[in-house]
């Protein structure tokens, strides 16, 4: 979700030659899978496109690939920090973080409430693209 709505935040600033944007599993049991239909279902609701995408898993050539990883809870923070052996250059944060919120990004997949997790993911792409813009 995250993905396409930070693609499409993007889109809307006309500024898809600045960034080029991914998303990789921090975990192995989602290698693989498709977009989640809860998550096509709220991304159709708001009018954001997405492309069919598969779920890879991150690995540690990530960490030079990228200016920054973004992730969207503690436990995903911890695998990061164990794949890229630490975060020397500080590219790993978690989304909310730019909204000035310490806790996860609301998850459902244990509570299948999309919407929440929506909400999160709307407002943490926007306050990072305002900031990579300096806006």
């Amino acid at each position: 979700m995250a993905e396409m709505v930070m693609k499409h935040l993007v889109h809307q600033k006309s500024r898809d030659a600045d960034f080029f944007i991914d998303s990789a599993a921090a975990q192995p049991d989602a290698i693989g899978c498709g977009i989640h239909r809860g998550t096509r279902q709220i991304l159709r609701y708001y009018n954001i496109p997405f492309t069919e995408h598969y779920a890879r898993l991150a690995v540690r050539a990530d960490y030079a690939r990228y200016d920054l990883i973004i992730c969207m809870d503690e436990e995903n923070m911890e695998d990061m920090d164990y794949l890229f052996s630490g975060d020397g250059e500080r590219k790993v944060h978690k989304l909310l973080e730019y909204c000035g919120m310490t806790r996860d990004v609301a998850d459902p997949w244990y509570t299948g409430n999309f919407q929440d997790t929506y909400d999160d993911v709307m407002a943490g792409c926007t306050a990072l693209l305002e900031r990579l813009l300096g806006e």
